[in-house]
């Protein structure tokens, strides 16, 4: 990694328009580039290549939005909720006979009286939300970024008035090249740091549409960001993605609301039509690089992520994770075990309508009294051990009044996001006990069908007023009911049998980070059936279907998923007899008591 990080932490905009002096003095020509990038996606890359670089960078959030500074660099993370599309702005200007870029920045500078040397370019714009249902323990320490944020800017302040003794107005052409293996940002000039409060005197030129409103956001405390990417195929990103975006931010200090007594008057997501987002209550930022997050990005780099290889650790875990998930269901072994294969399924292919992998399970013979004991606490167990986690109360009046698909509010022009527009892996408790007689009106309708849509084909209906588009997901449901729910037709249906009530057992952070890691790595794990197990399969199956005639494909299709998920819960990426074994012992058991 080259140069100190604070070079690159403190003042990103000077990185730019120092590297953008470089590209010109080596040929690059802003009036025919349309915007593409000159190096800085590469020199930011290499800055951040490793994940001890990528710490650095504080995480942008409703906490930390208190002291960051504007234009420094921050990561966000979260979840592209609606994609706004474009905009454009003043990307590049002549200011006398030398070029000036505004890529990058809020502001777009440019002399009065501009010629027809401005150059307009174009950025997409992402409305991006914390992840919805996102588990605390996913969260990197606020205390801890500030206080190394605060260290490297104090050092960096150092360093720049020693900087500005010593440099000259030139810049060679090879500098940012030789930079890479020592410090390419010796020569950052201090001024770079405009504040925000002046950058918002200028005219805005950038072409944003004049009639938009702030869309809700998933709760109170949570910070949405509005990102402004560059040079990246639109085909990059998708919507509902979850990414982490490091970038330069800017908003306006002013104005940003007090995240700690926020006002009973003001509503920050119900703006009038004629408002703009605000940048005090939706701060943008301008997006260098981006990367995709899974699971072990959360993981803060958890040492077993590298570890966690042999067979003999994955099953030293697998019994421990198991022991402990048994004693949260009352000792029924079999329950513990479908629960295990559930929470490691996820959507690996798609056939025509058919979610391959998906795994959900429906535990019957629960009511209020048991789920006071057993659901509480395995809803608190999950959000202990898995990223991201919401639960559905399925009750008559919770399905009338909901608004769980996301509707187009063609009035604001924004996505109304609904209860089941979540991230891939999100992990979904829907909860029948509750349930009482009634009558479903048309939203309940609908919403019962949207349910059971993700249920059975992991899709979302979205709404678009003039027509309705599907979009695959990927979340695991989990269905508490009293008698098989009729509502979620589950892969899996299985009568929970406890055999008494355990007292909560204590977990170490240590053991509780091992058991993360170990489901993050079984549900990345690829997994193929050898050539020679074929056959086996092919007969047992063949012989289950004469026995009982009234399996179909689907249930065929979900022993060989539980075969998958029962082999990678060993670490295994290839099905072994002893594990199509099991599979088929734990069917057995399973259909003994559903007769």
């Amino acid at each position: 990694m080259g140069g100190p990080a604070y070079d690159c932490l403190t003042n990103p905009s000077g990185a730019v328009r120092f590297s953008f002096a470089n590209a010109l003095s080596s040929g690059y020509d802003p009036a025919s580039s349309h915007g593409k990038d000159w190096g800085v996606v590469d020199l930011f890359r290499h800055y951040f290549s490793d994940e001890s670089a990528i710490s650095q960078v504080p995480i942008l959030d409703s906490s930390s939005i208190k002291w960051v500074q504007p234009n420094t660099l921050v990561r966000f993370r979260g979840m592209i909720q609606d994609m706004l599309g474009n905009e454009f702005y003043a990307g590049a200007y002549k200011d006398d006979a030398t070029w000036r870029t505004n890529k990058y920045s809020d502001v777009s500078q440019f002399p009065t009286g501009s010629s027809s040397d401005m150059q307009v370019w174009e950025r997409r714009l992402l409305y991006c939300v914390p992840v919805p249902g996102q588990n605390q323990w996913t969260e990197c320490s606020s205390a801890e970024l500030k206080n190394r944020f605060l260290e490297l800017t104090g050092q960096n302040r150092e360093k720049r008035v020693r900087v500005d003794e010593e440099m000259t107005d030139s810049m060679d052409s090879n500098t940012l090249e030789a930079g890479l293996n020592g410090s390419p940002f010796k020569k950052l000039k201090a001024e770079e740091a405009t504040s925000s409060a002046s950058e918002s005197q200028v005219p805005r030129t950038d072409g944003a549409p004049q009639r938009s409103v702030l869309p809700p956001a998933t709760s109170a405390e949570s910070l949405p960001c509005l990102v402004k990417v560059y040079d990246s195929p639109e085909s990059d990103l998708k919507l509902n993605e979850v990414v982490e975006f490091l970038g330069v931010l800017t908003f306006d200090p002013n104005t940003m609301m007090d995240m700690d007594s926020p006002d009973d008057n003001t509503d920050a997501f119900s703006e009038a039509e004629s408002v703009q987002m605000p940048s005090g209550k939706v701060p943008r930022l301008h997006c260098l690089i981006h990367r995709k997050l899974e699971t072990q990005h959360f993981l803060h780099g958890s040492p077993l992520l590298t570890e966690l290889k042999s067979p003999q650790m994955f099953r030293e875990i697998r019994d421990s994770l198991m022991k402990y998930l048994t004693g949260l269901l009352g000792n029924d072994h079999i329950a513990a075990e479908l629960l295990l294969l559930h929470l490691l399924s996820k959507v690996h292919g798609r056939v025509d309508n058919v979610a391959v992998g998906k795994l959900s399970l429906n535990l019957t013979h629960l009511n209020k009294e048991s789920m006071s004991i057993f659901g509480t606490q395995l809803r608190n167990a999950l959000k202990s051990l898995l990223p991201f986690t919401q639960s559905i109360p399925l009750t008559i009046e919770y399905l009338n009044t909901a608004s769980l698909g996301p509707k187009k509010d063609y009035g604001t022009n924004r996505l109304v996001p609904g209860v089941l527009q979540v991230a891939d892996g999100t992990h979904l408790i829907l909860d029948e006990t509750e349930l009482q007689p009634g009558t479903l009106n048309s939203v309940g309708v609908e919403n019962a069908n949207l349910l059971k849509n993700l249920l059975e084909c992991q899709k979302v209906e979205y709404d678009f007023q003039y027509y309705k588009m599907e979009m695959a997901t990927d979340a695991q449901m989990l269905i508490f009911s009293e008698g098989k729910s009729n509502i979620m037709p589950a892969d899996m249906v299985v009568p929970f049998q406890p055999s008494q009530v355990n007292p909560m057992q204590v977990i170490t952070p240590e053991t509780a980070q091992a058991w993360r890691c170990y489901l993050a790595t079984c549900k990345s794990l690829s997994h193929s059936i050898g050539q020679e197990l074929q056959q086996v399969l092919e007969n047992d199956l063949v012989a289950a279907r004469q026995t009982d005639r009234s399996l179909g494909s689907q249930d065929l299709s979900r022993l060989l998923t539980m075969a998958r998920m029962m082999s990678v819960s060993y670490g295994e990426a290839t099905l072994s007899l002893e594990h199509w074994q099991m599979v088929l012992e734990l069917e057995r058991l399973r259909k003994e008591r559903l007769n």
